[in-house]
């Protein structure tokens, strides 16, 4: 698995992941030029949190890498070009600009960018789970399927028809007998190659007990909303936790789940599935707090979120005895980690 330090020293691993641009999306809202393909240094600076004075460092630093992934610096007719076509008014005489691979270019070699390691993290997720995560339940039109489906298939047509026509023509035939038997041979070769390629996806397909955490809030960002809280009800079954019920959605009050503790107390769940750069705010916790307290009495409340809470939101939970399942808590639990608190 790829880690970050390898990523900000390899230039090789970073350009095989620069396809993968709608991660700048997924971590923060990005926005473009009217041509909706171009990004100035400002707009990248002000991405990542960064001084322009920073981000000039580290294109001064990799240009030829960053050019090669689409940063480029107009001047004379191509500026003016570019102006006129993109409704920009600027007396500069020169514009650099930056394309979307060339931002995540830039997300993997800013170093001081809380932003950039996020990209960086987020990144990293979506290619392991891109390479590793096993196909659940495939559908016949699923490519994966499709190619076991028609490998078997052929295997078969090979071993049960194929080869017994060579066999009887190598006995009823003299003069193209060597021909026939090194097709034949040819054949079985096919075969066995076919064979140990339905081996290879079988185990590809396989549940894997010994993949890493890493993966995990990539997997929880890209679930809707109800298949978030059914991911965390899944949890408290596996911690112990009875009588779980996902309520979310219109009337729920306030509380996405309720249940029972491993030992009987009662438990209530709010979830929150948001981009990994917003925040579970104060007011948000509040609401919680009488939701939880007041109309159903809880003795467990937890707040469940796929993002960071603010130091606010964190005092005012801790006072009303409100569990704050952050995005790192999160990651862990679902990583197998328990709970203290269902414990």
């Amino acid at each position: 698995m790829i880690d970050q330090t390898a990523l900000l020293e390899s230039q090789a691993l970073r350009s095989s992941v620069l396809d993968r641009t709608d991660v700048l999306d997924r971590v923060k809202a990005l926005s473009l030029l009217p041509d909706g393909m171009h990004v100035t240094t400002a707009m990248v600076a002000a991405y990542f949190e960064v001084t322009v004075k920073t981000l000039e460092s580290v294109v001064e630093d990799h240009r030829h890498e960053l050019e090669a992934s689409g940063y480029q610096v107009l001047t004379g007719e191509r500026l003016a070009l570019f102006k006129g076509a993109s409704g920009i008014h600027s007396r500069s005489k020169a514009l650099a600009l930056f394309s979307r691979r060339a931002i995540l270019n830039v997300a993997m070699l800013l170093r001081d960018s809380e932003v950039a390691r996020q990209v960086r993290v987020y990144l990293l997720d979506m290619e392991y789970l891109a390479r590793t995560q096993p196909v659940e339940n495939p559908a016949p039109t699923d490519l994966l399927a499709l190619d076991d489906c028609i490998d078997q298939r052929i295997t078969h047509i090979l071993g049960k028809t194929v080869v017994p026509m060579f066999n009887a023509l190598i006995e009823t035939s003299g003069e193209h007998r060597q021909e026939l038997i090194a097709l034949r041979a040819g054949v079985q070769r096919i075969e066995r190659r076919l064979h140990q390629h339905h081996a290879r996806l079988k185990r590809l397909e396989g549940i894997r007990d010994d993949r890493p955490a890493i993966g995990v809030m990539a997997a929880m960002d890209a679930m809707n909303g109800r298949t978030f809280e059914r991911h965390i009800a899944k949890l408290l079954i596996r911690d112990g936790c009875t009588n779980v019920v996902v309520q979310g959605g219109h009337g729920d009050r306030g509380v996405d789940i309720i249940g029972l503790t491993a030992d009987g107390r009662r438990l209530v769940v709010q979830c929150k599935r948001f981009a990994p750069y917003l925040n579970i705010t104060s007011p948000d916790v509040q609401k919680f707090i009488g939701a939880a307290k007041v109309l159903y009495s809880a003795d467990v409340a937890l707040y469940v979120a796929t993002c960071p809470f603010t130091a606010a939101a964190l005092d005012i939970a801790a006072e009303a005895g409100i569990i704050a399942v952050h995005r790192g808590k999160l990651e862990d639990w679902s990583a197998g980690e328990p709970l203290k608190v269902l414990e």
